[in-house]
């Protein structure tokens, strides 16, 4: 398992494999549209999944999808999805956790035990995973990969303890060694040590995530809103659909600041609600300079259809996600 687990996957490997099993070789990227800023699918290389009636991941590069991967379990919906350094892939599926290799296969896997959910999973190296249950009660889990074992556990709290659904949709693990997790039912974004003890916390409107910055700050997606706050509880930048009300930006669940200073706010479709209108359909996200200018719209509902929009990973540069430490675990 071990051997599996640490194997060098590359970029290479990723095309390869693509291009061996025939999945989208032959794609070409997608049109910017009429009026739409950007390159398209062009524009950045990167990961993409989303809540859906069909869980889907897609690895973009150079404008093509040169991989993807659905879900066979039938079950739940991707909250979040992880690329790591060595090519594997963590998704978060609500009902289930899993480390895929680039050959499709699943390396490892913890089921959401009955009554609870699991929306939001990181790596720590490529022997621990930390992972947010949903449940009564609600925990924080560190397992080891190789055997399965669970190294560290603790509570969190929660507005509803039978309401399970509602808790939480994503967590990270910040530069600093600290835990942020969007408590959605209780309106606050929350900080804890490596022990579960609460050291920051920012009441907002139904946070669904928060991710830290370089700088040290936090920037919190509550649906409605991105803002950029300090641990002082001063929000210093906010982005709002009405700094876009061309693109209609309905329903926000996550935003990252890139390394080149913009931030991407991603726009969520529900399917569960009703169908795209495949004449016009929303955009599924969008890149805001400092200044709020917009140099990168994302729609692509047709060749290839990405589906709704929940996380994005920019694979620009070479990425080590799993390179975080969280108390005795690096």
């Amino acid at each position: 398992m071990k051997h599996l687990l640490t194997a060098a996957f590359g970029t290479a490997l990723f095309v390869s494999t693509a291009m061996n099993q025939g999945l989208c070789a032959a794609d070409k990227p997608a049109p910017t549209g009429p009026g739409l800023p950007g390159k398209g699918l062009a524009q950045h290389d990167f990961l993409y999944a989303g809540e859906g009636k069909n869980r889907r991941a897609f690895i973009i590069r150079k404008g093509h999808v040169v991989w993807s991967y659905e879900d066979p379990s039938g079950r739940g919906e991707i909250s979040d999805a992880v690329l790591l350094g060595n090519g594997n892939l963590l998704l978060a599926h609500q009902y289930a956790v899993e480390l895929i290799s680039p050959e499709k296969k699943v390396l490892w896997k913890v089921a959401a035990p009955a009554g609870t959910e699991i929306h939001t999973a990181m790596p720590i190296g490529y022997d621990h995973v930390l992972y947010v249950q949903n449940g009564d009660p609600a925990m924080v889990k560190v397992v080891n990969l190789p055997t399965g074992e669970t190294r560290k556990e603790f509570s969190i709290p929660v507005g509803n303890p039978k309401s399970v659904h509602g808790h939480f949709r994503h967590a990270r693990i910040t530069p600093w060694g600290t835990l942020l997790v969007a408590h959605m039912d209780m309106k606050k974004i929350c900080e804890y040590d490596a022990n579960g003890k609460e050291v920051w916390s920012f009441a907002t409107d139904g946070p669904w995530g928060a991710n830290p910055l370089a700088n040290g700050n936090v920037l919190i997606v509550d649906r409605r809103s991105v803002r950029e706050v300090n641990h002082q509880g001063e929000t210093v930048a906010t982005i709002t659909p009405a700094d876009s009300p061309e693109y209609k930006l309905s329903s926000l669940q996550l935003a990252w600041r890139l390394p080149n200073g913009n931030t991407l706010v991603n726009s969520w479709f529900n399917e569960w609600s009703g169908q795209v209108n495949r004449t016009n359909p929303p955009v599924q996200a969008i890149e805001f300079t400092p200044a709020k200018e917009i140099v990168w719209v994302l729609r692509s509902w047709e060749n290839p259809d990405l589906g709704p929009a929940t996380t994005i990973q920019i694979l620009d540069a070479p990425q080590a996600p799993e390179k975080v430490k969280f108390g005795e675990f690096q």
